[in-house]
C-alpha cells in the first residue's frame, strides 16, 4: 500500500498528475507553492474546491505536476485530479464530489 493517493486530471489540453499525501494542507504545483504558481485567487479557489466540498481542508498535502494549456485549464485539471485522488482515498466521498461536478471531465476543447 502506497502512502499517497493518485489521480489524473484533464481539462482542455492540460494534464495534471496529482498525489494526495497525509499532511497539513500544503499545495505544491510543479515544485512551487500554489501562491507562487497561480497569481489569481480564483484559480487557487478552483484547486481547493474538492477539499472544501468534502470538508478535508488541511488533512492532505497536494503535490501536482501539470503540463500543457494555460493557467485556467491547468487549475481545472488539478481540480479534476484532486477529486479523483480523493475518491481513491475514500469511496464514500463520491456523492459529494459527483453532486458538485468535480468528477466530470470537461469535454470542451479548442475548435479547429
Amino acid at each position: 500500500m502506497a502512502n499517497y493517493f493518485y489521480g489524473t486530471g484533464r481539462r482542455k489540453s492540460s494534464v495534471a498528475r496529482v498525489r494526495l499525501l497525509p499532511g497539513t494542507g500544503n499545495i505544491t504545483i510543479n515544485g512551487r507553492d500554489i501562491d507562487d504558481y497561480f497569481g489569481l485567487d480564483t484559480l487557487k479557489l478552483i484547486v481547493r474546491q474538492p477539499m472544501e466540498a468534502t470538508n478535508l481542508t488541511g488533512k492532505y498535502d497536494i503535490v501536482a505536476k501539470v503540463s500543457g494549456g494555460g493557467v485556467s485549464g491547468q487549475a481545472g485539471a488539478i481540480r479534476h485530479g484532486v477529486a479523483r485522488a480523493l475518491l481513491e482515498a475514500d469511496a464514500a466521498l463520491r456523492p459529494a464530489l459527483k453532486a458538485a461536478g468535480f468528477l466530470t471531465r470537461d469535454p470542451r476543447m479548442k475548435e479547429r
